[in-house]
């Protein structure tokens, strides 16, 4: 009888469940945030790197700025549900670099070329299993080493942006000191920069810190105002209200934007290319855009999630196959070519983003701007204060190059700082990557023949 009925329960156990009960479930816990204000925050990390791109992308090449919100915001939403964590969608750097500073020879149909050739070749990459090979290899001090040099640049630009007065469509973009005071002013991106350090710290994790340990409850009967206010300040959403602020000192600084703004979603064409916009863009655009794909979109990315979320450990296959459907999806309508980024991912987790609802959110908004007001946004983040999108930019880049210190010994950290120094000076993460990889096989030849030496020499003596 009770065998019996035991039987009779199983259909009830979760190991039951129909796949489709399972893939509801699996979707929930990925997209459900884990602290509401803290999730609306870390969205706002990885914006830093996306607006000034897709601005000057629109303003220079003509990209087309609604269907590049409608197709990324999707792709947020997607990547969001599949991983489970703040998993970015960013352009492509050097892809975006060479349409900024060679706008007349590289074009909207160059630029597509190039996002589907190297959307195409990643994709096969991760099919083929080749990637994971590739993430296996890699050395993980060359990976950090790559990191840090991102982390760095990005810093770097980020200090720029604050120092000095931008012009995102020109080549040449720095336009003298800027000034102090103004609603784009030194002043304002120093406070802005100050009063995110003041309610994230260094980026302690879990409550460590000052406030934290065993003597919570004994502070909180000694000082119960000042453990409350400290409380008060850390749950404050910082990223999310210092680009609220932007977005309000944009309007102020040319109220006539209004007139500008135009409703409704921009057309979506399908681009036509040419032989030689497939020529161009795949000499001038795939070609120094792969090494870092590879590099910084796939290896680093799971490296990184790796640290940052213990529990989830993605495949560089999967993320390289979805980094090369997004491409070969939305390039073909002029969307703006995307990867996925070590550099977003660490700006994202830095403000509070735990989940994949917090690019899911990210998502839904860029899918809802691009469908009420299309290619008119533009009009209102051209008049974004710079200084202050420079400050969200440098907490990303230093989130991003705070990741190599895990490198414990000397001979790592050597690895690391040359392929660091490497990649800063030459302007090239595939050139970093190289000089990495060859110093890291000569230190391990080293190390063998070293040791081959004094296993003969015992041997020899014991003899």
């Amino acid at each position: 009888m009770e065998t019996h009925q035991s039987h009779q329960s199983t259909p009830e156990t979760p190991a039951s469940k129909s796949r489709g009960q399972k893939l509801v479930d699996n979707l929930r816990e990925n997209l459900i945030f884990r602290s509401k204000w803290a999730e609306v925050n870390g969205a706002m990390g990885d914006l830093g790197t996306y607006i000034p791109i897709v601005i000057a992308l629109t303003l220079v090449s003509d990209l087309n700025l609604g269907t590049t919100l409608i197709f990324t915001g999707m792709y947020n939403i997607v990547t969001g549900a599949m991983y489970g964590v703040p998993m970015p969608v960013q352009p492509m750097k050097s892809i975006a670099a060479e349409a900024i500073s060679h706008s007349a020879g590289f074009g909207v149909p160059e630029i597509m070329a190039a996002g589907i050739c190297t959307g195409g070749i990643l994709l096969v990459l991760g099919v083929t299993g080749l990637m994971q090979v590739v993430y296996r290899l890699i050395p993980l001090p060359v990976v950090r080493g790559i990191q840090l040099s991102q982390g760095l640049s990005f810093a770097m630009s980020a200090v720029n942006y604050i120092r000095k007065v931008q012009d995102f469509s020109k080549k040449s973009k720095s336009n003298g000191d800027r000034p102090w005071l103004g609603l784009d002013g030194l002043v304002l991106a120093l406070v802005c920069a100050c009063f995110i350090i003041v309610v994230n710290g260094a980026g302690e994790e879990g409550g460590e810190g000052e406030c934290g340990g065993d003597d919570d409850d004994d502070d909180d009967r000694q000082r119960p105002r000042r453990w409350g206010l400290r409380k008060i300040i850390a749950s404050l959403p910082s990223a999310f209200m210092v680009f609220i602020l932007g977005v309000i000192l944009a309007f102020i600084r040319r109220p006539k934007v209004v007139n500008d703004i135009k409703f409704g979603p921009s057309p979506i064409e399908v681009v036509k290319l040419s032989k030689h916009a497939w020529k161009e863009g795949f000499i001038k655009g795939t070609i120094p855009q792969l090494p870092l794909s590879v590099l910084n979109s796939v290896i680093a990315v799971c490296k990184l999630s790796a640290d940052l979320f213990p529990g989830k450990d993605f495949s560089a296959t999967s993320v390289s196959v979805t980094v090369g459907l997004m491409n070969l999806v939305g390039c073909w309508f002029g969307a703006m070519p995307c990867c996925h980024g070590a550099g977003g991912l660490a700006g994202q987790y830095k403000f509070g983003g735990r989940s994949g609802g917090c690019v899911a959110l990210l998502g839904a908004a860029k899918v809802v701007l691009g469908l009420v007001l299309g290619s008119s946004l533009v009009k209102i983040l051209n008049q974004f204060p710079v200084g202050v999108l420079g400050v969200l930019l440098l907490f990303a880049g230093i989130e991003l190059a705070m990741a190599a210190r895990d490198m414990t010994t000397k001979k790592e950290f050597f690895v690391m700082i040359i392929c660091t120094a490497v990649s800063l000076v030459g302007s090239s993460a595939a050139l970093g990557f190289v000089c990495g990889i060859v110093v890291h096989v000569l230190l391990e030849l080293r190390t063998w023949r070293t040791d081959h030496s004094c296993f003969l020499m015992s041997r020899h003596e014991t003899a």
